[in-house]
């Protein structure tokens, strides 16, 4: 099943998919040479958003959730991606410990966990889960949908290792974004491997420095296939040390805003696209409570609706924001919003699932509660692409190109982390 794309302006997009299909051989020699130079990350689940004129990812999550919405003709990809990446890691790995994060209590999130624990136990792993949480002393069964039950267990630090009682790890999988900083327990591990790093963490990772690198990442791609990069890249400006208070400051936002619908103006002008643009506004850092601001109108921002976002009654002293271009999201099932996710381990696209929010509006954010989830629009995405198929009516295909771009973002990812890893030598 391919989502109805609602909108008259399938032209740039169909195009696009035609050009990646017959490009195919060059785009996976380009990845290929990429994986070369630089590592990717561990896991990575990125949010795409279709326009119809315009595909682009919007987030990239580098400590990814959802797994559970794969089909199970996806896991098999799943299973052999994780042997490739622990191979590559530590070929003689024996024990895996899963660190979860703080939502053990959703029952979608402990079944993702499940599914997590069956493809590393499916590669071959020992698999068990570890807690942060300190009053936690004794193993805890957590009770799963089907009738099962995960068992997590408090961890035990001894020196510079990280395990549990009778379980000694060679390497610990993180699927906590540590956006409330890295625990004690984390810090100087040095004889296991800890994936992905700590500065993969909201502690310290930044949107902006991501979107700067796919934008490097977007131009070679789009030089390679002989196209525009806007067509793939949502650009962005960083708006640093925001105090919501300081009018100053906020009339700082509204004047990037402004600067950054201008160039989107202009995009629309050349592709003939009769729409009014609109950014969003978010925190540079992931933070709890912290929502999106649509606008599209620099005149809108004002200090009441920058607290409104940021989910506090009075805004921090200062905060560094995102204003980014919006990709509007035109595919539709049921006749609800829908947004696609692909999912990926070590380099390779494992799977992917539909986000859909029957109240939200095509403009707005769709990573809230209220959101359902379609993994049956990629039922067919183990089957090869069919170059000789209609643009756009071609599941595989359509798959196939938004694996393209979450590789690009994953690629980004990559870049990124390179750029800011603290113990990296620096050769300037």
């Amino acid at each position: 099943m391919v989502p109805h794309l609602i909108t008259a302006l399938t032209g740039p997009i169909n195009e696009l998919e035609q050009r990646i299909l017959e490009s195919m051989p060059a785009i996976e020699r380009w990845f290929r040479l990429e994986w070369m130079e630089h590592t990717p990350p561990f896991y990575t689940a990125v949010d795409l958003r279709n326009a119809g004129f315009k595909l682009a990812p919007v987030d990239t999550d580098l400590f990814p959730e959802g797994f559970n919405h794969l089909t199970p003709q996806m896991l098999p990809l799943a299973v052999q991606a994780a042997m490739a990446a622990i191979e590559k890691i530590c070929p003689e790995a024996k024990n895996l410990l899963l660190l979860p994060g703080a939502r053990c209590d959703n029952s979608f999130y402990r079944m993702h966990l499940q599914r997590l624990v069956q493809i590393f136990t499916q590669a071959g792993l020992n698999v068990r889960l570890g807690s942060f949480d300190p009053a936690l002393t004794e193993p805890r069964p957590v009770p799963l949908p089907d009738g099962s039950e995960l068992l997590i267990e408090p961890l035990v630090r001894k020196r510079t290792r990280l395990g549990l009682k009778d379980f000694d790890p060679c390497t610990i999988l993180l699927n906590d974004d540590l956006r409330g900083g890295v625990p004690r327990s984390l810090q100087n591990l040095h004889e296991q491997y800890l994936l992905p790093p700590l500065h993969a963490g909201w502690a310290l990772r930044r949107k902006s420095t991501h979107f700067q690198s796919y934008e490097e990442v977007a131009k070679k791609f789009a030089k390679l296939l002989g196209m525009d990069p806007w067509l793939i890249n949502p650009m962005a400006v960083r708006c640093a040390a925001v105090d919501a208070a300081d009018e100053a400051a906020v009339d700082g936002v509204r004047t990037q805003a402004e600067a950054l619908l201008a160039k989107v103006r202009r995009k629309f002008k050349e592709y003939g696209i009769n729409e009014k643009p609109f950014v969003v506004i978010k925190t540079d850092a992931r933070r709890s409570g912290a929502g999106v601001l649509t606008v599209r109108d620099a005149r809108e921002i004002d200090a009441a609706r920058l607290q409104r976002m940021l989910g506090v009654a009075e805004a921090p002293a200062a905060v560094d924001l995102l204003v980014q271009e919006g990709v509007p999201t035109y595919e539709r099932i049921n006749e609800a919003v829908a947004e696609p996710v692909v999912c990926m381990i070590d380099r390779y696209v494992i799977g992917g699932y539909y986000r859909v929010h029957a109240g939200r509006g095509v403009d707005e954010n769709l990573d809230i509660p209220g959101s359902t989830y379609v993994p049956l629009a990629f039922a067919e995405s183990h089957l090869l692409p069919l170059r000789s198929a209609k643009p756009g009516a071609s599941a595989p295909n359509r798959f196939y190109m938004y694996g393209v771009i979450g590789r690009l973002a994953m690629l980004a990812a990559a870049y990124e982390l390179e750029a800011t890893d603290p113990e990296a030598e620096n050769y300037d």
